[in-house]
């Protein structure tokens, strides 16, 4: 009995959209792998995403993101994917997460979708631009958790393969080389797509992506407007001049249009308007959970020993022993802390 319950808590402890979304993803894929198994067909104009059929068939904008072509990409994505998904559901929440897969793969679809028809209209070749291609699978995802796991944990180190160590901030412009070479290579699909993948989820994580536990002075906070997220940390310095320059008139023309959400006046003082940089939309929420880990800190020190007449104030005891024994990584977390701390009430008071 305990063996047949193990699988069934295991898919509980699972969030809702990870579970929808993977059997959503094994359910269109065997579809797909039946149907050419039985017809023949390698093309569903009606399922994948055909540039010159999928005017008629509209969802096919999205349903191409549940549809690989074969086993062993189906078993990559069941490997990646998931995994991912149910990291960032748990961090983000659900209406999030939801927005974030129909971000990242409606829209890279859609600029695939233009790029055919641009190049059938330099060449006049439908043949090969328009019903010689067909889009899918879930490359597209990948690169765009990538770029999301870049935002959050960018110094994590992994292993790729087992024996290749290498920073998660790396990983991107690695999958964004391989598509580069793939594509120059004449394999246009579906590899484009991790390309304008890459470009659409930092566009919305960068401007729109909504900060729900991010509040600061009443309003919603959206995007990562940080310099370690900017464009131009993307790429190399020295193309970092005419990034920057364009990057800044792009804002400046997008702000004027309204066309990504404004900033709240937090971000103008700490120079939100130099594009790329500015201050992190997310800084107030991590100010206040350094705040909230040195009371809790506080608050178990004072439990441990009770105050008394011969002890110092909680705060300088906490700094005291850390001063004196330098050597412990553990014990310079409280300074940090209080220099937070400290900002943060200057910082109100000024206010």
């Amino acid at each position: 009995m305990a063996i047949l319950s193990t699988p069934l808590h295991y898919l509980s402890s699972v969030p809702l959209v990870t579970r929808v979304f993977t059997g959503a993803t094994v359910v269109t894929s065997s579809y797909y792998l039946w149907n050419r198994w039985t017809t023949g067909q390698f093309f569903l104009p009606w399922l994948t995403l055909v540039p010159g059929s999928s005017l008629f068939f509209p969802w096919t904008f999205l349903t191409s993101g549940l549809v690989e072509l074969s086993i062993i990409e189906l078993a990559v994505s069941l490997i990646m994917i998931p995994a991912s998904l149910r990291y960032f559901e748990r961090l983000w929440g659900t209406v999030e997460t939801i927005k974030f897969l129909v971000v990242c793969i409606i829209g890279p679809n859609l600029i695939a979708f233009a790029f055919n028809w641009i190049e059938f209209i330099a060449t006049r070749n439908a043949d090969m631009f328009l019903y010689g291609m067909q889009y899918y699978g879930q490359m597209t995802l990948f690169i765009s958790f990538l770029v999301a796991f870049t935002q959050v944990i960018p110094e994590h180190q992994v292993q790729v393969f087992g024996f290749i160590k290498a920073r998660v901030k790396r990983l991107p412009m690695a999958y964004l080389t391989f598509s580069t070479v793939m594509t120059l290579l004449g394999f246009q699909s579906p590899y484009i797509l991790i390309q304008f993948g890459w470009f659409v989820s930092w566009i919305y994580l960068r401007f729109y992506k909504r900060n729900v536990s991010d509040t600061v002075g009443g309003m919603d906070t959206y995007g990562d407007r940080s310099e370690t997220f900017s464009l131009i940390s993307w790429f190399p310095p020295f193309v970092h001049t005419p990034l920057s320059m364009l990057g800044n008139t792009v804002h400046r023309l997008a702000s004027r249009f309204h066309l990504i959400p404004s900033s709240v006046p937090s971000d103008l003082e700490a120079g939100y308007s130099q594009v790329p940089g500015g201050a992190r939309a997310e800084a107030e929420r991590r100010r206040a959970l350094a705040l909230k880990a040195l009371d809790q800190r506080l608050a178990n020190s004072s439990t441990s020993s009770p105050p008394s007449a011969t002890n110092p104030p909680r705060g300088s005891q906490s700094i005291a022993a850390s001063s004196s024994q330098p050597d412990g990584p553990s014990k310079q977390v409280a300074p940090q802390e209080a220099d937070v701390a400290d900002s943060v009430d200057s910082k109100d008071q000024a206010r």
